[in-house]
């Protein structure tokens, strides 16, 4: 198997998809294929690698739409990105409101978790909150912005299950939330029972709720939680299906249509935290009962998140750091 990286040069272009020349550079895209690694003597799953983007720019959110476009927000521009099949990268929208997870719901309308910019960047008096947009006519539908009346602190991920209903975390004001159908708001899991949930995902059958916890502090949960996703979009009997600590956590995740369980997790080099570089960099593949079945190796910090698209679903989208990577699997994704 191969990982390939798409190497964006995130110049500046028109918010609406028409590219355009700018100061600093126009788009290019270019792809590097590495070989797979020879399987080693010593039992475990396989790696892969690949090779690293020069840009600047901090890649987050995958979420591919019906036609095969890749959009990925850029936090550090303030952007959504848009890859179309063809390769041609454009701006989504300028602005994003430090927009995070990505995710394209049962009608392929973009979802998006924004933490909104930090004091005295563009939008002063814009909210954290998670949006809705309309993609035929670009209309963008706020669906909540604070929890009775207190506003989130950072949305951060989002997932849904197969009636619709959405859940997503406030990772530093430790709180994950389901959205029902009809628009009500309820706050699921609330700290202390959980400290720092980042990347959210629900199992294929709807059963399995997965939380990834990033606490970076030393002693903090850095792990992925699993809890029984009950009829009415609750959530009981808290386990950890794995812990990656002392290593850094995961950040994103997504699932297969067989229940395998995708994290983009780990560190080439420390960040200044307790995290050590126990985990290795890269999407760790979990069968349903927790065993470590595959290892894709990203080689650039730091990987945040990924998705599946493409025509069979077979494609996996990685983010990490400056750049986007895809590659092939044999098992179709969930759009979860």
């Amino acid at each position: 198997m191969a990982i390939q990286e798409l190497l964006p040069n995130l110049a500046m272009c028109s918010s609406m998809g028409r590219m355009k020349r700018a100061s600093i550079a126009v788009f290019l895209l270019l792809g590097a294929c590495a070989r797979e690694q020879p399987r080693s003597t010593v039992s475990g799953p396989p790696e892969v690698e690949a090779t690293a983007a020069v840009i600047t720019a901090f890649t987050e959110g995958p979420a591919a739409d019906a036609e095969g476009n890749v959009f990925f927000t850029e936090t550090i521009n303030q952007r959504i990105m848009k890859m179309a099949p063809d390769g041609t990268l454009t701006v989504f929208r300028e602005h994003s409101n430090n927009a995070n997870g990505l995710l394209f719901d049962d009608q392929f309308r973009l979802l998006a978790c924004e933490g909104a910019p930090s004091k005295g960047a563009l939008y002063q008096d814009s909210r954290p909150r998670v949006t809705r947009t309309v993609m035929r006519t670009g209309k963008v539908e706020v669906l909540a912005s604070d929890y009775n009346g207190q506003p989130f602190v950072s949305p951060n991920d989002i997932t849904m299950d197969g009636k619709g209903r959405l859940y997503f975390t406030d990772l530093p004001g430790g709180a994950v939330y389901r959205i029902d159908t009809d628009g009500k708001l309820s706050r699921i899991l609330y700290k202390p029972e959980i400290q720092r949930p980042n990347g959210i995902e629900i199992s294929p059958d709807d059963k399995t709720l997965y939380l990834v916890e990033a606490n970076q502090a030393e002693g903090g949960a850095r792990m992925i939680r699993a809890y029984d996703l009950l009829p009415d979009g609750a959530v009981a009997n808290m386990r950890v299906f794995h812990d990656f600590y002392p290593g850094r956590s995961a950040d994103g995740m997504c699932i297969d249509t067989r229940g395998n369980l995708y994290a983009a997790a780990g560190l080439h080099q420390r960040r200044g935290t307790s995290e050590t570089l126990k985990t290795r960099c890269g999407v760790h593949v979990f069968a349903p009962n927790g065993d470590l079945i595959r290892f894709i190796a990203i080689p650039e910090d730091t990987i945040t998140n990924c998705a599946f698209g493409g025509p069979d679903m077979k494609t996996l989208y990685v983010t990490a750091g400056k750049g986007l990577y895809q590659t092939q699997v044999e098992i179709p994704g969930t759009r979860r």
